[in-house]
């Protein structure tokens, strides 16, 4: 199993710290640029630079995109470890060794989540990894199965563990280390990162209307979290913000047949609606993975329980 540390900003660290709370982070880079350094479920190291040079946490690799500075807070908020949008513009500022050509919030940078985050006190730090090179800028990825990266991955579960009290993945890792060989389950995507994901398999468009205009963009639940939906991609369906609205609230619904389909209550209620009329019998874009495409039992479900057929 393979791991990834990477220098970390000690001010990020301490404001996430400050608030365990937040189950999933974005450990941002100033510049874009791909991470195919870890699998979806693989450990992410939080290394803190000098003068601290320690390990002050981790959590598991989600998910990797390249966002604009205000997609990343509308996505992450607080989780990209800074009070607001404008803290985290200045903290790019002071993190980027070269000048951007954009330094306003459509600057890209790379974004990657990590989710349930365990962040340990300053007496819980792990000894960074003895070959590690203060010249490492963007990280190194180690083996967890041999040398220093056993010590790092078995030093950090016993540090997890120890609070009594911690994610269950770490928990369960704990458990596993002592019993067989490491293993990590798929993590489940946290609010940010489902969000990343669903529009990513759609290529960053409306599955109904195709519209590509990031702001107005959403990843919609086909069976909302609080009655026991999951962040999973074949639970989501992208759509444009009022499409998404309606959605919610059962005026429209997508079909198992991957059909678009527009409730009469809307123009029994409102007397209007004919931009979404024109909508209704339309085609669903589906995405070319076949493992993100929807889930024909949700959309049964919303079908049944949601939508406004009368």
């Amino acid at each position: 199993m393979r791991g990834f540390v990477a220098p970390t900003d000690h001010a990020w660290y301490q404001f996430l710290r400050a608030r365990p709370e937040l189950t999933e982070v974005n450990f941002w880079r100033p510049k874009p640029g791909n991470f195919k350094s870890l699998q979806p479920g693989q450990p992410f190291f939080f290394k803190l630079r000098s003068p601290h040079n320690a390990i002050g946490g981790f959590g598991l690799f989600s998910w990797f995109a390249e966002l604009p500075i205000w997609r990343a807070w509308d996505v992450f908020g607080q989780g990209n470890g800074t009070q607001d949008e404008h803290e985290l513009l200045i903290r790019l500022s002071a993190n980027s060794v070269r000048s951007p050509q954009s330094t306003g919030l459509e600057r890209v940078i790379g974004c990657i989540a990590v989710t349930d985050p365990v962040m340990f006190a300053p007496d819980e730090w792990v000894p960074t990894p003895r070959d590690w090179a203060p010249s490492l800028q963007r990280g190194r990825g180690y083996d967890l199965d041999r040398d220093e990266g056993r010590r790092l991955w078995r030093a950090c579960l016993e540090r997890a563990a120890s609070r009594g009290a911690t994610t269950d993945w770490a928990l369960d890792a704990a458990d596993r280390e002592r019993t067989g060989k490491p293993i990590i389950r798929y993590p489940r995507l946290g609010q940010g990162s489902f969000r990343l994901a669903v529009l990513g398999a759609y290529g960053d468009q409306c599955a109904v209307t195709t519209e590509h205009s990031l702001p107005v963009l959403e990843a919609a639940h086909i069976r909302p979290w609080r009655d026991g939906g999951a962040h999973e991609i074949s639970n989501g369906i992208p759509l444009r913000r009022d499409l998404h609205r309606l959605y919610d609230l059962g005026y429209v619904t997508v079909r198992p047949d991957l059909t678009f389909a527009v409730s009469r209550s809307l123009r029994d209620e409102y007397a209007n609606g004919r931009v979404y009329y024109e909508l209704d019998g339309r085609q669903v874009h589906e995405p070319v993975n076949p493992a993100a495409r929807p889930n024909r039992e949700l959309l049964a479900w919303h079908e049944a329980e949601v939508y406004r057929s009368r």
